[in-house]
């Protein structure tokens, strides 16, 4: 992973555009172990480029970014490559591959070629001297992010927002999750306007429509000086999931499972046929994503490898919900057996209730207490113990604690690190300001505002580690890959507005609203935690996203994946729960959906009638400061 920057200045200029101290430290914690900067200055069309790569480094070579070719092609490369036509072997580097690839192109489809050839994560920044044009996108579901800013001075496209002195008043936007973006220096009208050349995605079995795709892809126009405008040769990249199947049962047709819980429905063959299928693409998403990461790779380095072995390399954001509890098993057919597994469990604390359950204990106590030990005493040996599991017993962390449990029945052999993550409402306040309200940024909201804090403390590790019971340790998690269960309730119908969607216009209507909520995830969700995860020098990696795990699921039939008519905690995501049954898990399998941040309880810990599309003050505050 990485962390990218280009600043395009159009104004004529002799000297290249220098990057402030504040991107540079957001760029550089994104990609702590190399840094590096060039410019191109070209005076005579008017322009000058600064490109600033900080890299992670996760497998290969270490390569400094921005990578070069002999031609002067300059790449930024922030993504993975997990399969398609581009083969990455263990010992390659890819923003190299990707660069080789790129540099044999001569003409707009090969390079739209290259990019629909790739599965995996990316964003990226290609400047092609040759022909002065100035290539960037995302991939199809935007899981890296990439934010541009548009300014009369200059144009910027960064992984996480920071102020730019010359750019300080604009705002930044989500380059849109959409295809790929040209800027041709060369055809550009004068220094006070910009137009962008657009190459939306395309299905294979979709028309071409220009203006309904324009009109649909960009909800927030750009300022009235930048014209988008679709290329004129109507290329596109191919899209790299086959389209949604939209069957609607045949009226008078029941397409209600006759099971009423999960045991029954595994009953079916044609059903637990299609739980085993569904099981073996998401391993092999799983497999990838664990696997693809720097190990010792010298088996007679005995020191390095018993050091190598010792540390977690994977940390899974754990609520021992099924989404977090099926990755976990999965991930543990893969990591090596002598590796430990990171269960990152993050709680807020919980003041009002904790003085509750404190005034209960200490009734009970000068009601029982007969050994002559004084009240006071037994309050100052217990209180801190107590306040502290009361503090932050909420129910993701129950729920966790039951998951280990389960886990280590599975496997009894794996070192699973259960890591409690305890935030206090002074620390939210703290880091919020200082570092979270900026990774958020450019959304806003209160829900942004929850699950952004609640995955950034999650991802950073910091923690005790209560695996061993009563033995608990400070701990600080060292693994650089954090798994997460997005993308799993947007395609299984797990949220509750799911069911009221179901309930309200039937097949038809589920069937529209998880369309839908496929084709915002970017905007919603994944650039934002690409970015809190990032912040950390950790990267996040989605295994329910993986382009073979959304065909296999774009290709079910919708009462294939959920059945709705069902109770909570089995209907929603029901292929995923049976999935979860037949990999050996239990409780857990049948746990209904909650939402992190009321599992966490972050949203108990400071205002609590906000609503979560409420524009959020805390983080509108921190902005302006």
């Amino acid at each position: 992973m990485c962390g990218i920057c280009c600043v395009l200045a159009l104004a004529p200029q002799d000297v290249p555009v220098i990057l402030g101290e504040e991107v540079l430290e957001s760029l550089q914690r994104r990609g702590p172990d190399c840094s590096h900067q060039l410019s191109r200055v070209v005076p005579e069309l008017g322009y000058n480029c600064c490109f600033s790569g900080h890299v992670l480094h996760m497998r290969g070579c270490l390569n400094p970014q921005p990578m070069q070719d002999a031609q002067g092609n300059l790449l930024l490369w922030n993504g993975e490559v997990f399969g398609g036509n581009i083969e990455i072997k263990p010992e390659d580097n890819d923003t190299r591959v990707i660069l080789q690839h790129l540099s044999s192109c001569n003409n707009e489809e090969a390079i739209l070629s290259v990019f629909s050839s790739i599965r995996g994560p990316w964003t990226f920044i290609y400047y092609q001297p040759s022909t002065h044009c100035l290539w960037f996108g995302r991939d199809y579901f935007g899981r890296r992010s990439l934010l541009w800013q548009f300014n009369n001075l200059c144009f910027t496209l960064v992984s996480v927002s920071a102020s730019l002195s010359t750019c300080a008043s604009v705002p930044w936007r989500e380059v849109p999750a959409r295809g790929l973006y040209k800027i041709d220096l060369q055809k550009q009208p004068n220094a006070s306007s910009l137009a962008i050349t657009w190459y939306p995605w395309k299905h294979i079995s979709n028309e071409y429509d220009s203006a309904s795709h324009l009109e649909a892809q960009f909800t927030e126009e750009p300022p009235n000086f930048v014209s988008v405008l679709l290329n004129e040769s109507k290329l596109s990249p191919k899209a790299p999931i086959t389209p949604m199947n939209c069957s609607i049962p045949d009226p008078g047709t029941d397409k209600k499972s006759c099971a009423t819980n999960i045991d029954m429905y595994l009953s079916d063959q044609h059903r637990k046929k299609i739980v085993h299928q569904f099981i073996d693409v998401l391993s092999e998403s799983v497999r990838r994503r664990v696997l693809s990461l720097q190990r010792n790779q010298n088996p007679s380095d005995f020191v390095a490898d018993a050091m190598d072995s010792d540390k977690a390399k994977i940390a899974i954001l754990f609520s021992g919900g099924v989404d977090s509890m099926v990755l976990s098993a999965l991930a543990d057919r893969h990591v090596p057996p002598d590796e430990p597994i990171d269960l990152l469990n993050v709680a807020f604390e919980q003041r009002e209730r904790k003085m509750q359950k404190i005034s209960k204990k200490k009734q009970k106590q000068k009601q029982t207490n007969t050994s002559g030990v004084s009240d006071a005493e037994t309050s100052e040996n217990d209180s801190g113990s107590i306040e502290e599991r009361t503090a932050f017993n909420v129910p993701d962390r129950i729920t966790g604690r039951s998951g280990l449990k389960e886990l280590q029945v599975i496997n009894p052999s794996r070192r699973w690190n259960f890591i409690e993550i305890n935030v206090t409402l002074e620390e939210l306040k703290e880091m919020r300001q200082h570092r979270i309200s900026q990774l958020v940024q450019p959304l806003d909201t209160v829900l942004d505002d929850s699950i952004g804090c609640a995955v950034w403390f999650a991802a950073r590790g910091i923690g005790i580690n209560t695996s061993n019971g009563d033995r608990t340790q400070p701990y600080i998690s060292t693994a650089k890959v954090v798994l997460t269960g997005i993308g799993a309730d947007e395609q299984l119908a797990g949220y509750s507005r799911h069911r009221i969607c179901y309930k309200m216009s039937g097949f038809e209507g589920l069937v529209k609203e998880l369309e839908m909520e496929l084709g915002r995830i970017s905007s919603r969700n994944l650039g934002r935690d690409d970015r809190v995860i990032g912040d950390h020098g950790k990267e996040a990696r989605f295994p329910f996203l993986d382009e073979t795990v959304v065909s296999f699921l774009n290709s079910l039939p919708v009462w294939e994946k959920a059945d709705l008519t069902l109770a909570r905690g089995i209907g929603e995501k029901l292929l995923l729960r049976a999935a979860a049954k037949e990999l050996g898990l239990s409780a857990s399998a049948v746990l209904p959906k909650r939402a992190m941040q009321f599992g966490s309880r972050i949203s108990k810990m400071e205002n609590h009638k906000e609503k979560a599309s409420d524009k959020c003050s805390r983080l509108l505050q921190n902005m302006v400061d």
